[in-house]
Order: C-alpha cells, then sequence, then structure tokens
C-alpha cells in the first residue's frame, strides 16, 4: 500500500510531537556522550594527567593505591585511550563501588569519585535510568527504528529535498525560519542519521540476540582447568604482577597495546586485557588476551585481525556510534552532529506546536492532548527511577546530586519558557 505524502507527514510529526521529551533524552545525552570524558576532564580536576613520554610501572600504581585503599578489590582497570586523563580504577571499598583516579605517568593516585559526567551520561543513554535496565535499554534502542522511519518519511514528502541543501529563509518569520532550519539540518544530517539508527538497530538485534547473534558476538571466557580452581570467591588486587600481565598480554598479539584489565573474583577465571592494536576501527574488546593470574601463562587469544565478521560488525558498532575511534577530532565532530539531530526535534516540535496552536486558538483544545501526561508522566517515573539509583546504585555525593538537579532544573526552564510562555506570545500576536 502507497501512503501518501500527507499520511507520511503525520507519522514523521506524530514521532517528533508525540513522544518528543524521550525522543530528545535519548537523543541528548547521547550527544553529551561523545565528549563525556572531556566534561570530566574539564570539571574533575583529580581525572587530569599532564601527557609524558613513559607510563609509570603498574605495580608502582597498584603499591599506591594499596597504601589508600588497604582492602580494596579491583574490578577493572581501565586505560584511557585520551593521553590527557588519568587511569580508572573501578573499586569496591566496604561493598561500595567508587572510582579511583591513577596518574598514567606518575603512578600517584590523585583522587576518587562514586560517579563520572562518563558513567552519568553513558547510563542515561543506554536505559534511562529504568529500574528494569533490560527494559530500559530495549526502550532506548527502540528509537533507532524511530529515528530511520523518521528521516525516511521526511524524504519522501519533502519535494526535490536536494535542490534545499543550501536554502534557509531568514526573512519570512519565526515559522518559515524554523521550517527551514528543521529542513536544512535534516538533510545534511541524513548520513549520520543512516548511522545512528543502523548502529541502534545492530545493538537492538544483539541485545534481544535475535539469529543468535548475541551468542555469536560474545564468546563465552575461558575457565582455568587444573585442580585447585573453583568457584570460590577470592581478591587477586594485591596479589597479581600487572607488569607481567601486561608484558604477557603484549607478547601474545603484534602490536598490542593493552588497555583495559579485567581482575576476576573467583579461582577458576582468568585475567582479562583488552586493548587496541594495529587493526583500525574496532574497540578494545576486539582484542583479547585470557591470562593465567597463578602461572602467567595464556589461556585464550582473540586477535581482531581473526576475528568473523559479525563479531567486526559488532565491535565497529560502539567506535562508529559515539564517534571515537578517530579520537577528539571526530568526537567533536560527533557532538555538533548530535546536537543537530537533537535540535530538529526541538524545532520540530515548535513548528507542529505553533502550527497546531494557530489552527485550535479559537477551540481552546489542548495541542499534545492525552500525549502531553504521558510525556510528562514518563519524564518524572525516569527522574525519579534516575535519584533513587544515584543515591542507592552509586552513592552519589551531595554536590553530585545538586549539579544534576540544577542540570534538569535548567532544561525545565528552558522547556517552560520556549514551548509555553514563547508560543503563548507567538500566538496571540497572532
Amino acid at each position: 500500500m502507497k501512503l501518501s505524502k500527507k499520511k507520511l507527514f503525520k507519522i514523521h510529526s506524530w514521532i517528533g510531537t508525540k513522544l518528543s521529551i524521550l525522543f530528545f533524552i535519548v537523543c541528548f545525552s547521547g550527544t553529551m556522550a561523545t565528549l563525556s570524558h572531556e566534561m570530566d576532564w574539564l570539571f574533575i580536576s583529580e581525572i587530569r594527567a599532564k601527557p609524558q613520554k613513559e607510563f609509570a610501572s603498574r605495580n608502582t600504581i597498584i603499591s599506591n593505591l594499596k597504601k589508600q585503599y588497604p582492602n580494596a578489590q579491583i574490578s577493572y582497570w581501565m586505560r584511557a585511550e585520551e593521553p590527557y586523563l588519568c587511569d580508572i580504577i573501578y573499586t569496591k571499598v566496604d561493598g561500595r563501588q567508587t572510582y579511583v583516579f591513577a596518574n598514567p605517568y606518575t603512578g600517584k593516585i590523585q583522587g576518587n569519585a562514586n560517579l563520572t559526567f562518563q558513567r552519568f551520561f553513558r547510563d542515561l543513554h543506554y536505559f534511562l535510568f529504568m529500574p528494569f535496565y533490560q527494559f530500559g535499554y530495549l526502550v532506548v534502542l527502540s528509537f533507532a527504528f524511530l529515528l530511520l522511519i523518521s528521516f525516511l518519511t521526511a524524504l519522501c514528502f519533502y519535494k526535490k529535498w536536494w535542490r534545499k541543501l543550501f536554502k534557509l529563509e531568514t526573512t519570512k518569520g519565526p515559522l518559515v525560519f524554523f521550517r527551514s532550519l528543521h529542513r536544512l539540518v535534516g538533510l545534511w544530517s541524513i548520513p549520520f542519521s543512516i548511522l545512528f539508527s543502523a548502529t541502534g538497530i545492530w545493538y537492538f538485534i544483539e541485545r534481544t540476540n535475535i539469529a543468535d547473534v548475541r551468542t555469536a558476538v560474545n564468546p563465552k571466557p575461558p575457565k582455568l582447568e587444573y585442580s585447585n580452581a573453583n568457584n570460590d570467591s577470592i581478591n587477586l588486587t594485591y596479589t597479581i604482577d600487572y607488569d607481567r600481565i601486561t608484558q604477557v598480554a603484549q607478547k601474545a598479539i603484534p602490536y598490542f597495546k593493552p588497555e583495559g584489565i579485567n581482575i576476576p573474583n573467583t579461582k577458576n577465571e582468568p585475567v582479562y586485557v583488552r586493548g587496541n592494536s594495529d587493526v583500525p576501527l574496532v574497540r578494545q574488546r576486539a582484542n583479547r588476551v585470557y591470562i593465567n593470574p597463578y602461572n602467567y601463562k595464556v589461556v585464550k587469544i582473540q586477535n581482531a585481525k581473526n576475528i568473523s565478521n559479525i563479531m567486526w560488525i559488532n565491535d565497529i558498532a560502539d567506535p562508529l556510534h559515539f564517534g571515537y575511534w578517530g579520537g577528539l577530532t571526530t568526537k567533536i565532530i560527533w557532538f555538533f552532529i548530535g546536537l543537530g539531530i537533537s535540535s530538529l526535534i526541538l524545532t520540530g516540535i515548535w513548528i507542529t506546536l505553533k502550527r497546531k496552536a494557530l489552527q485550535r486558538k479559537k477551540k481552546q483544545i489542548s495541542i499534545l492532548g492525552k500525549w502531553k501526561f504521558v510525556n510528562w508522566g514518563i519524564y518524572i517515573l525516569l527522574i525519579i527511577s534516575m535519584y533513587i539509583q544515584l543515591v542507592s546504585r552509586y552513592h552519589t555525593s551531595s554536590t553530585g546530586i545538586l549539579v544534576i538537579s540544577c542540570g534538569w532544573i535548567v532544561i525545565l526552564l528552558l522547556t517552560y519558557y520556549v514551548f509555553v510562555h514563547r508560543l503563548k506570545k507567538a500566538v496571540n500576536t497572532k
């Protein structure tokens, strides 16, 4: 059945208006996530590192960590790809996880935090802080399909859209200007909309295990097979020789640069080292070296050069989706493109609301109808869930809660000013 341009426009408008708040949060949080490490550098002074020629010994870093956290248990040691950032060591102290910042060049422990900008925006973008995070993942990933439908319907109902790639109306009033701006930004963001939709749909396929994809791209880690290995919990934080671990891993894969280290918490698990090699575009997890922490022998190797096509697709999805495949330059480009796509939602809402407000001015009918309550209801539930998790899961400090609250208040005030105050004023002047 062939859809008319009018129906296509209605579909396009419905997605952008009826689901506006949730759609904007998903897009904007993803945009902020692209530069979240840089936000950490900007606002958290303890995470900053001055790049030097040589790295400090990892054992030196661990020795310094032990002085401050003698009873800590490490689950993951992340060495950032950005040279201006400290290592982040995921540490449990008295049952609570904290992120410890270790200078990779001096070995000094510079500070810690229970929550970072990177973690906040990634989790907001991943599952919206929903209490049932698997459901939250699916809600977020469903917007990949909606983004795809949104720009495809726009291309279908815009006549000869390629002629409007450089056209911006600035002299015919606010409504015409925003329509023109909406169309212009939308057209130029098409390649990135395709990319974000494609990677988002891939995440959905992987998450829901369609065609057994999840199983294929996430091979089970090996288990240690000798008589002393069992499932008893252990703490190897201060018994592992980290320098030796990284040296063994480096020799296992040509041109391998060990970055992340997963520390096992049971006796039958190996240490898992990930990092970059000479294979471009793939994320660190494409290269994996599993090492026995008791005799430092390699248990299993996954070289990015030898992975299957489906695993390669899975391992390029993150760098392409978040734009970190080319370092800071591509992250900045992705950030501004993300702002552009987020602005499409805002300008689309403005255009639709103003058009409907003018049509219904005499009837005094609510513009969004019941969807206004749906949007705000979802928003309020997400905020409540977010605060519960910030306190119970992340043990966020009062300062962190205050900063996050101020951010949401600013967004709410801007929303009211633009879409209530300014919109009413614009309609009443007609």
